[in-house]
């Protein structure tokens, strides 16, 4: 098969207009490129469970917090179409961000109480650009079901959220964090690194190890599951904490007593590269 490519949204609904007419379940993988083996999983699983697969690649300007970070993103697009072609996507959409934005653009999507905490504190406005441009691509696309990593955790709970509050009629489905061989959760900033950070990264993995195994043994003390598992981390100096909350999987809240299902999460620089990652952990007798 042929990937078409697009980068006009009047384009893209043409071409979509047809497996619509026909009832097909069209699947919407939302990137912003520079395509790793957890994009690939994505793919690959809306590939096995949809008639059509869209994927979009779109570096989104209004989610970025810090300009140096924008303009260093890895934009990579050719090869990112031909990984699209070789996961066998139907359509990509890659719009420039006047397409999508146009001038003046001042409609924004408020996230709730789900992004106030975590990467919510320290990314102004991040959830707000998130949540804005998901909310775009599903009225573009209008796909049957969206297909969202767990390493973004957060963002996932963001998007449900907003789908379950504004009667959005997408399925949102999670797919598990794809990991390198020693731990490290696959982002496209990871190539960021530099030979000493990137040996080092695994640290973050294993802190939150950790922290899942002290909450899976009995552990009940929030604090507690995170004092040990920063002293984890304090062994390795190179890092520098933002945040690590053991939360409520659902409201993506800190938690002072654990009581059942829970997820850790932190986000942690080394040198001018931020990594994020999160683990399922729940109390003895609990399903994940």
């Amino acid at each position: 098969m042929t990937t078409q490519s697009f980068s006009r949204i009047d384009d893209l609904r043409r071409a979509l207009s047809e497996a619509r007419r026909q009832g097909k379940r069209i699947g919407l993988v939302p990137t912003m490129g520079a395509l790793h083996a957890g994009h690939i999983q994505l793919l690959e699983t809306a590939r096995s469970e949809c008639d059509l697969v869209v994927a979009s690649i779109f570096v989104n300007p209004i989610q970025f917090d810090r300009h140096d970070d924008l303009d260093r993103y890895p934009r990579p697009l050719e090869k990112d179409i031909e990984a699209c072609h070789k996961a066998s996507v139907d359509l990509v959409f890659a719009p420039s961000a006047q397409e999508m934005y146009g001038e003046g653009h001042d409609v924004l999507i408020e996230p709730g109480s789900v992004a106030e905490n975590l990467c919510g504190r320290y990314r102004s406005g991040h959830f707000r650009g998130v949540a804005t441009v998901v909310l775009k691509l599903f009225n573009v696309v209008q796909p049957g079901v969206a297909f969202f990593g767990e390493k973004d955790f957060q963002q996932l709970a963001v998007i449900r959220h907003m789908v379950a509050a504004l009667n959005v009629p997408v399925e949102i489905r999670p797919v598990p964090t794809v990991r390198e061989p020693d731990g490290l959760a696959m982002s496209s900033r990871n190539r960021n690194l530099t030979a000493a950070e990137r040996e080092a990264a695994p640290v973050l993995y294993h802190c939150l190890c950790v922290a899942r195994d002290l909450v899976n043994g009995g552990e009940r003390d929030a604090a507690e599951v995170k004092r040990r598992a920063l002293g984890v981390m304090a062994a390795t100096p190179q890092f520098r904490v933002e945040y690590l909350e053991v939360i409520d999987p659902d409201r993506i809240q800190p938690l002072v007593r654990i009581e059942g299902r829970v997820r850790v999460a932190a986000a942690a620089w080394l040198g001018s590269t931020r990594l994020i990652d999160n683990v399922a952990a729940a109390r003895a007798n609990t399903e994940l």
